[in-house]
């Protein structure tokens, strides 16, 4: 496997860090530990305490996020769990723990949104959150008093606001196999006023992406930027090929040109796509329209925007030729885009700028890709 493969494998799970940082370690909270008091902006737009929960016998702090693909495995499950014991006065409140900068493009292959607030409130909305969805990325203090190892992980608090509980909804990852029986038996058992059996168990998920902890990031982004951009030539047999897909990978395809305003601006997200994207089943190719007379000025943009994925251009003089190769259904317009299977079927086609987070869902609800393992 490729060294820069392991790094990214690393800096997603709960692995020891790989480098020392200056900042102390957050400890996770203690049973019989209170509740750490927090102010945190929500989706909604409303800001949430500890006190808008005081009605609630049990309170349940889930610490979860947008990108890991852990946390979306067990979103449903959340939200069975917060329509379940809404009448029980039981309050359910996920929190994101993760600084978006500490999100490397490369730990998104499972996902089309990272950790921000803006694509938290998205992610809500799209999935209809039946809970209060908080962001404490920007500070990260909420996250560092309670302590959470992985997401998602839970607390379970009393009416006394005493902990009671903390890990895993439950042990089995796979949507549909599990119905977070851990967290369920533990607010159960408060409920009731007894004892929670297990009042511990351990957390697997991605790790939180604490704001300090960056070295990765920048020796990854290094890496990419290290990485040969290259630009050859096809012609409109070798296009027909490409489109084709004799591959085993799904095939983003995106024709530009220098001269178009459109395509430039959008290639960087594209670049974005492809580091997202690149270490599955999935590859990126451009194919510019300039002539060929104009490849070291194409091959100059390609190397600015750090694409380093496949790059051609086309070497046809008959430009109706190309778009004949491309897509019977593409009229000529530029930027196009293709996103095709193998074998040949395309899934997704844009003439015009694309809707970058519609893309990326097509890309990760493919059953090549897809959101968990």
């Amino acid at each position: 496997m490729k060294k820069h493969v392991l790094h990214l494998l690393a800096f997603l799970f709960v692995l020891p860090a790989m480098a020392q940082s200056s900042h102390p370690e957050p400890v996770t909270l203690s049973i019989g530990a209170a509740a750490p008091s927090f102010s945190l902006k929500g989706t909604d737009g409303k800001t949430y305490t500890l006190g808008s929960f005081s009605k609630a016998k049990v309170l349940a702090v889930i610490f979860s996020c947008n990108h890991c693909p852990t946390a979306q495995a067990y979103e449903e499950r959340i939200k069975q769990l917060a329509k379940d014991y809404a009448q029980q006065q039981v309050a359910v409140v996920v929190i994101s723990p993760n600084s978006p900068k500490a999100v490397n493009l490369g730990e998104l292959g499972y996902t089309e949104m990272s950790d921000s607030y803006e694509e938290m409130q998205l992610r809500a909305k799209q999935h209809a959150f039946n809970f209060p969805y908080l962001y404490d990325g920007d500070d990260q203090k909420v996250s560092i008093a309670y302590g959470p190892i992985a997401t998602p992980q839970a607390f379970v608090f009393d009416a006394a606001r005493k902990l009671r509980y903390t890990g895993r909804l439950d042990a089995k990852e796979k949507p549909g196999t599990g119905q977070a029986e851990d967290i369920r038996n533990a607010i159960d058992a408060v409920l009731k006023g007894g004892e929670v059996q297990h009042p511990v168990q351990k957390t697997f998920g991605c790790s939180i992406k604490w704001a300090w902890k960056d070295e990765l990031n920048k020796k990854i982004h290094d890496e990419w930027a290290r990485r040969p951009v290259t630009l050859d030539s096809l012609n409109a047999q070798g296009v027909k090929e490409l489109v084709s897909n004799n591959g085993d990978k799904l095939r983003l395809i995106n024709v530009w040109a220098t001269w178009c305003g459109p395509c430039v601006q959008e290639l960087p997200e594209f670049v974005n796509t492809d580091r997202m994207y690149r270490e599955r089943d999935f590859e990126f190719i451009t194919i510019t329209t300039d002539n060929t007379d104009k490849m070291a000025k194409a091959l100059s943009m390609l190397k600015k925007m750090e694409a380093s994925n496949k790059n051609y251009i086309y070497s046809g003089g008959d430009k109706y030729q190309l778009i004949d190769a491309i897509d019977p259904q593409w009229q000529g317009a530029l930027p196009y885009t293709l996103l095709v299977e193998p074998g040949g079927k395309v899934i997704y086609r844009k003439q015009g700028a694309v809707d970058m987070m519609e893309l990326r869902r097509a890309i990760v609800e493919h059953k090549l890709i897809g959101r968990y393992y």
